[in-house]
C-alpha cells in the first residue's frame, strides 16, 4: 500500500491524533469547471473545511501514486493539465501500474479515502442510473460503491440528469441509507426538492455523527449518502432546468454519447444552455457540501 499511496503530512498528521479529516475529489476540478473557476472552487471547499476546525484532503493520481491531500501545485496541475482522464474503480489498477495521472470519481474517491481511514467525503452529487438505464445498463459506479465502502458522502443528492426513482431502488436494495440533513425531501443537485423522500431526516450534524459511529460499532461496512440540498438562494427553477436536462439528454441521444463519456457533455450542455447558472448553482452547493461535511467530521471525532 505504501507504494501507492501518499497522504499528505498534514492529513496524516490530523488521522493519527483523531482530528477531523474531510476528503474531496479531483473530478470536479479537472472535469467539473473551466479554469481558473475549477482552482477557485477546490481553493473554496479547502478553506470552509479548515474554517470548520477539519482538514481537507484532496484525492487524485499523480505519476501513478494516489495523492490523499493535495498541496498548492497539485490542485494547479489539476486544474489546468487537459489530458487528465476520469479514472472510476475499474481504472485505477492500469493507471497506477502505467504511473499516469487520473481525476477520482466519487467511487474512486471513496475507494482511496477509505484506504486512508477518512469516514466523510463532501462531492457535488453521486453517479446514478441514467435515464434508459433498465436498457442501456448505464449505471454509475458510484452506487456500487456506496454499497461496499464504508465513507459517508455529503452531496446535494443524485445529479438531476438521472433517473432518481430508479437510483434510489439500487441504494434500497445494497442497504444504503439516505439521510436527509435538515430536510425530509430528496435533492435532485439543481434543485431542493426532486419529489422523492430520503430515508431519514437528521436535525444537525451532532445527530449524522451519531449514526455514522453507530454503524461502525456494528461494524457495516457500507457508505452513507447524506443528502443536503443546494442552498435555497441558488436554487434553480425546477421547470427551466428540468426542460434543459430533456434537451440535453435528447442531444446527447443524437450524437451518440456514451459509458463515462455521458455525464461531462450533459453537464456542458447545461452550462451553455443556462447562460452559466447552472455554473453557478454547481459551486454553490459543492462548497456548502464541504462545509456541511467538516461539521460532521468534526462533531464525529468528539464522540470519538
Amino acid at each position: 500500500m505504501n507504494d501507492y499511496l501518499q497522504i499528505k503530512p498534514e492529513v496524516l498528521e490530523a488521522l493519527n491524533t483523531n482530528k477531523a479529516v474531510v476528503a474531496l475529489e479531483s473530478t470536479i476540478i479537472s472535469h467539473g469547471f473551466n479554469y481558473p473557476e475549477n482552482l477557485e472552487t477546490a481553493k473554496a471547499c479547502e478553506d470552509i473545511i479548515y474554517k470548520e476546525g477539519a482538514i481537507p484532503a484532496t484525492i487524485g493520481i499523480r505519476n501513478g501514486k494516489i495523492l490523499v491531500g493535495m498541496n498548492q501545485d497539485d490542485l494547479e496541475y489539476f486544474a489546468t493539465n487537459k489530458s487528465i482522464t476520469k479514472v472510476s474503480r475499474r481504472d485505477v489498477i492500469s493507471t497506477l501500474a502505467t504511473k499516469q495521472d487520473g481525476a477520482t470519481t466519487v467511487a474512486t474517491t471513496m475507494m482511496f479515502a477509505a484506504m486512508a481511514n477518512i469516514k466523510l467525503f463532501a462531492t457535488g452529487g453521486i453517479g446514478g442510473v441514467h435515464k434508459h438505464g433498465e436498457t442501456t445498463m448505464d449505471v454509475s459506479a458510484d452506487l456500487l460503491e456506496l454499497a461496499q465502502t464504508n465513507v459517508n458522502v455529503v452531496c446535494s443528492g443524485a445529479k438531476s440528469i438521472l433517473d432518481l426513482e430508479k437510483t434510489k431502488e439500487v441504494l434500497e436494495t445494497h442497504g444504503v441509507s439516505i439521510l436527509g440533513y435538515q430536510t425530509t425531501a430528496f435533492p435532485d443537485f439543481y434543485t431542493r426538492d426532486s419529489g422523492l423522500l430520503v430515508d431519514y431526516m437528521a436535525k444537525d450534524a451532532q445527530e449524522i455523527a451519531e449514526i455514522i459511529l453507530t454503524k461502525d460499532k456494528l461494524k457495516i461496512t457500507n457508505g452513507t449518502l447524506i443528502a443536503n440540498p443546494i442552498p435555497e438562494e441558488f436554487e434553480m427553477d425546477p421547470d427551466f432546468i428540468r426542460t434543459k436536462i430533456k434537451e440535453a439528454i435528447a442531444s446527447s441521444i443524437k450524437e451518440n454519447i456514451k459509458g463515462k463519456d455521458v455525464t461531462p457533455y450533459l453537464l456542458a450542455y447545461l452550462h451553455k444552455h443556462t447562460d452559466g447558472k447552472s455554473v453557478i448553482a454547481n459551486k454553490a452547493l459543492v462548497i456548502n457540501n464541504a462545509q456541511v461535511a467538516a461539521k460532521i467530521a468534526v462533531a464525529l471525532t468528539k464522540l470519538r
